[in-house]
């Protein structure tokens, strides 16, 4: 591919097929997500059973991504993709028979988050290692802020749309979901790049060599670790319907806007990192973002104004943003391309752990604090978390620039 310029991104037609159906799979999953949340709580009326979706999505993720970065190293990455969105396609169609047939429980949709967190497991690690195939290294950075702002595009269509079809009730919602989940299924199988199989046996040592190489560089296991404590303690979304529809008082349409917040402030600041990429002090501006990330969060949790908590919540998704493309051009930038599947396994892990059992996390503590407490606990937290991360990790604080 010629290497004179951004705009050569937008003529590579596999990037773009693949950037299209991350794009359709990634609203779905959101619209999924929204549309399961309600669902439980239209069902159970308990935070408890809103931290367990996330729990049970949780367990079985960390249980299987680091077999599923040795798969990627192993096996076509644009497959695998196209095998956990049809995965998830499924799960649609189950929860449309579910509902129409009234089966739908608290039980299966439990059962149903162990599904989903088995799918991710796999979908995460091969679609973070499949784009440094598409694009040279000179534009990676930007290649992860333009992916990162298609998908935060998504987040901020998807719950929004969830919302808005759930009013006319669930199996809309589902019904829209599988679409979306076989069209990206569909579009990936068409992606052609050279790949280049691991042919290590699956041993032990091989699947924990990811855990290995980032142990031994401080750098990625500060500014992982950053991400991970970070969301664990600052993360609100398992709250989110509690707080719209008993401290905001709005409805399905107001969840999905709350939903949405967080990324429509990330993907603004997506669009600033593509225009203007990070080139000095990132160590500093990486552990400032968290910092930001943390204070917001405490301004949400003791918000009862629907606008000032819409905003607070824009103020976390441009700050996690961040730590986002940050993180992410670092692992593919120092990580060789055999090994990219496991390395990004553990990232994986990383994140899952600070979503899922963030969720959990919160919903916990909640049923214990009541949810404003969780939710300013967790942001005073992540404070704290940024602050001990400048003692805990001098390299990264150092860290100059991606390259």
């Amino acid at each position: 591919m010629p290497k004179t310029g951004f705009s050569h991104l937008f003529a590579q037609r596999q990037f773009m097929r693949f950037w299209v159906a991350r794009l359709a799979g990634v609203t779905a999953n959101q619209m999924l997500m929204v549309a399961v949340a309600w669902h439980m709580y239209d069902i159970t009326s308990s935070a408890w059973d809103l931290g367990l979706v996330g729990l049970f999505q949780f367990l079985p993720a960390l249980l299987m991504t680091l077999p599923a970065g040795h798969a990627a190293d192993r096996w076509h990455r644009g497959r695998i993709f196209a095998a956990c969105m049809l995965a998830q396609a499924v799960i649609a169609m189950l929860l449309i028979a579910a509902t129409r047939g009234g089966f739908a429980t608290r039980e299966l949709i439990l059962g149903i988050s162990v599904v989903l967190g088995v799918a991710r497991a796999f979908q995460m690690p091969v679609q973070q290692a499949l784009t440094p195939l598409l694009v040279p290294q000179n534009l990676l950075q930007r290649a992860i802020a333009l992916s990162s702002s298609g998908m935060q595009a998504a987040i901020i269509c998807g719950p929004a749309l969830g919302g808005v079809l759930y009013t006319t009730g669930p199996v809309t919602v589902y019904v829209s979901c599988a679409v979306l989940l076989l069209a990206s299924g569909a579009l990936t199988m068409v992606v052609r790049y050279h790949h280049r199989p691991s042919t290590l046996a699956a041993t032990w040592g091989t699947v924990l060599a990811g855990v290995s190489f980032v142990w031994h560089r401080k750098v990625l296991l500060g500014a992982t670790s950053l991400d991970l404590f970070a969301v664990l303690l600052g993360g609100a979304t398992a709250l989110l319907p509690i707080y719209a529809r008993d401290i905001l008082h709005t409805g399905p349409a107001g969840l999905g806007m709350l939903r949405a917040a967080p990324a429509a402030g990330a993907l603004a600041m997506s669009l600033v990192l593509i225009r203007w990429p990070l080139r000095r002090q990132v160590g500093h501006r990486l552990l400032m973002a968290v910092a930001i990330f943390g204070l917001a969060t405490v301004v949400f949790g003791l918000s009862t104004s629907f606008a000032l908590s819409l905003l607070a919540l824009v103020v976390t998704g441009a700050a996690d943003s961040i730590s986002v493309v940050t993180r992410m051009t670092l692992v593919q930038l120092e990580t060789p391309d055999e090994m990219r599947g496991r390395v990004s396994a553990v990232n994986s892990i990383f994140i899952g752990a600070s979503n899922q059992l963030g969720e959990f996390e919160s919903g916990a503590t909640a049923a214990l604090l009541g949810p404003v407490g969780s939710v300013v606990l967790g942001g005073i937290g992540t404070l704290v978390v940024a602050g001990a991360w400048l003692r805990l990790f001098p390299a990264l604080v150092r860290r100059d620039r991606l390259e």
